[in-house]
């Protein structure tokens, strides 16, 4: 959520705030403010992927702060889109900002884009260093503010919401909170980190002392993401709004403070939208009644209480309950062990695939995870009990079909996706999703393992939270189009042989004794890490290969936690994925094949790399780089030959999504 403009307004005056030493207290930390607030921070490199080991140690270090100055962290995340979906048009619209943003650094622009596994990496890094967090059923607001209410602490966001809640704490923006600036303090009471909590007291006061009961019906007439103003234009345009509102008269903080102190003349709430609905025709008066009220309860603090949560484990939600969800999985969604994507897949039967840094020429990334999310979506939809009720082809016994939201070149479309026809285990009429659980583990993998395209024997020589990884890059390796280069898998693969040696030094295990030929093959590695990784240039077509991984793997682990994570779960913030690194190597590799051999002081890692590689390039035919650089230079020779054949196969770049195993699965049409 966020009142548009809010932010700015108060941020410009800077006379709303009470300076704050924040020390020996509990704190309620927006997860989702906070994991993108990090990223951005953390030096990340938003052209190549994300380099999930920087932002893990921002995580690490933003943590160790509040450790230092004894505060208790409580992370609350935000869920899924929520059974009533009323944010769908916000979502859109962000969705579509974010492909002008990947487009524009695709084209050497500058901006930011979150990675498409930080939310991964975030959880995966909250729980490696112990900081209690849940994930709500749904936009997780009401629910931070409640918490904090019941413990009278602070929030900690960077949402203009908090503005508008009534907290007892107070809301410290994450811009002024100053962890990378510890204070040493005075006396017994130690170090604190300097802060500035928003004071609504002196917001109100300074616009004429309206109640605070009025200030959600401020928020959700300026607009936020449930309400359009387009609704209210025509009592903007009549009300007699002191200081003048109109875009001439200053802008959108006119607006704001006009309609702050033409509000401050009303003792409650109800006749403040009574004195609003006369400005509007007669017909729509109590249309607008309802949305208004609907949109103010938004800023009550939710009576879901998330300290029985942190203290027992148990989340209790009555939307999750309405939503008709198994327990299992209500438990494993507030827990963050299932995704939001999964929940809106289930509920809504609608996704949103996030756009990375990739050739927008090209199909989009994710078609190439479109059969595993296609498995996804049939364990889901099969085994739903509001499935044949939702379904518009019950009668037909077609499979069920998700919407996704993805791109399509340049534009945001909407494509309407079949799931997947599952094995007999997970066909049988009896099967629901509550029972997917008691589906013998020995099964469950092998659903994984076969859509994924690989056997468990062939996993077996390597180390387990690396299997997950391995498999996915063998599922690339098949279902890339356009093909995966040697030099790019080569170099995807040095690098997770890096993150493996960096794991062995930095978190050695106690029982085994580090090998020196590892600390020399280490140290070396960090100088030409040292040496290599400035100024080097940019390859989109490597960048949506490596991007296609990603969707792989990301979907990968999607099926796997639905599953109850049949293999390891391998660990995204550490090290498992550097894009800048893999660009590197892939550079590196193109003009100095040399680079291949980056361990070979270390006997282990190079057995290991070589392991990696031996594997993968099974999976495929003999020739099947070979056939790919052959197909390369024909190419070449056709696109030489007339100026029509080339424009004919700049033309003929596939627009449909590409399908592995395609007499399993069947993509319906695209709509806008």
């Amino acid at each position: 959520m966020g009142v548009q403009g809010l932010t700015g307004f108060v941020e410009e005056r800077g006379t709303f705030f009470t300076e704050l030493r924040v020390r020996d207290t509990k704190l309620v930390i927006d997860g989702s403010s906070l994991y993108h607030r990090l990223c951005f921070a953390s030096a990340a490199d938003f052209r190549r992927g994300g380099d999930y080991d920087l932002f893990a140690a921002a995580v690490r270090d933003f943590f160790g702060s509040l450790r230092a100055c004894r505060v208790a962290p409580f992370v609350v995340l935000d869920g899924g889109r929520g059974a009533e979906d009323r944010k769908l048009p916000t979502l859109r619209s962000r969705a579509a900002e974010r492909l002008r943003a990947a487009h524009g650094l695709s084209r050497g622009e500058g901006g930011c884009l979150v990675p498409l596994l930080a939310r991964e990496a975030f959880v995966q890094a909250l729980g490696r260093l112990g900081v209690p967090f849940v994930q709500c059923f749904a936009e997780a607001d009401r629910e931070i503010a409640g918490l904090a209410n019941r413990w009278g602490c602070p929030v900690l966001s960077l949402d203009s919401d908090f503005c508008v809640f009534d907290l007892a704490g107070g809301y410290c923006p994450l811009s002024h909170f100053q962890w990378q600036s510890v204070c040493a303090g005075d006396g017994p009471q130690g170090c604190y980190v300097p802060a500035r909590c928003f004071s609504a007291a002196k917001f109100c006061r300074h616009f004429g002392h309206p109640d605070r009961r009025l200030l959600p019906l401020f928020a959700v007439m300026n607009g936020n993401d449930y309400l359009d103003l387009a609704a209210l234009e025509a009592f903007f345009s009549k009300a007699p709004l002191p200081r003048g509102c109109a875009a001439g008269k200053g802008g959108r903080h006119g607006r704001l403070r006009g309609l702050l102190g033409w509000l401050a003349q009303f003792a409650e709430p109800a006749e403040a939208v009574d004195s609003v609905l006369k400005y509007l025709r007669k017909h729509q008066r109590e249309e607008i009644r309802a949305l208004l009220c609907t949109a103010m309860e938004d800023y009550a603090p939710s009576d879901a209480n998330l300290e029985d949560f942190f203290q027992s484990g148990k989340y209790e939600c009555e939307a999750a309950r309405k939503a008709d969800l198994p327990q299992w999985v209500r438990d494993a969604l507030a827990k963050g062990k299932l995704a939001p994507f999964i929940s809106d897949a289930l509920i809504l039967r609608s996704t949103f695939l996030h756009v990375q840094v990739e050739n927008m020429q090209r199909p989009s990334a994710h078609s190439t995870a479109l059969p595993i999310r296609q498995v996804i979506y049939g364990l889901l939809l099969k085994g739903s009990p509001n499935t044949e009720a939702a379904s518009p082809s019950k009668q037909t016994n077609e499979l069920p079909v998700v919407c996704e939201f993805d791109r399509l070149q340049k534009t945001l479309k909407k494509t309407f996706v079949q799931a997947a026809s599952l094995p007999a285990d997970f066909c049988d009429d009896h099967f629901l999703l509550d029972k997917l659980m008691e589906v013998p583990m020995s099964h469950r993998q092998m659903l994984l393992l076969e859509t994924l395209g690989v056997k468990m024997s062939f996993l077996e020589s390597i180390p387990s939270h690396l299997q997950l990884p391995v498999a996915v890059t063998c599922y690339w390796i098949r279902c890339s189009e356009p093909k995966v280069k040697l030099h790019q898998l080569k170099a995807l693969l040095l690098m997770i042989v890096s993150g493996e040696l960096h794991r062995i030094m930095n978190e050695p295990d106690p029982t085994v004794l580090c090998a020196e030929d590892d600390k020399v093959a280490h140290n070396e590695f960090l100088k030409w890490k040292e040496k290599n990784l400035q100024n080097q240039g940019f390859d989109l077509d490597a960048a949506h290969s490596f991007c296609q991984w990603q969707c792989c793997l990301q979907m990968g682990l999607y099926l796997n936690q639905l599953l109850g994570t049949p293999l390891s779960e391998p660990d995204i913030s550490r090290r498992l994925y550097s894009g800048t690194l893999v660009h590197r190597l892939y550079q590196e590799l193109k003009s100095t094949p040399s680079v291949e051999n980056l361990f070979h002081l270390s006997p282990k890692m190079s057995q290991l790399y070589q392991v990696l590689l031996n594997m993968v390039e099974s999976t495929v035919s003999p020739d099947f780089f070979q056939k790919m650089t052959k197909t390369k230079s024909e190419s070449c020779k056709k696109k030489k030959a007339s100026n029509k054949k080339k424009k004919a196969s700049r033309c003929a770049v596939p627009e449909t999504r590409h399908l592995c195993n395609v007499n399993r699965f069947a993509s319906l049409g695209v709509d806008d």
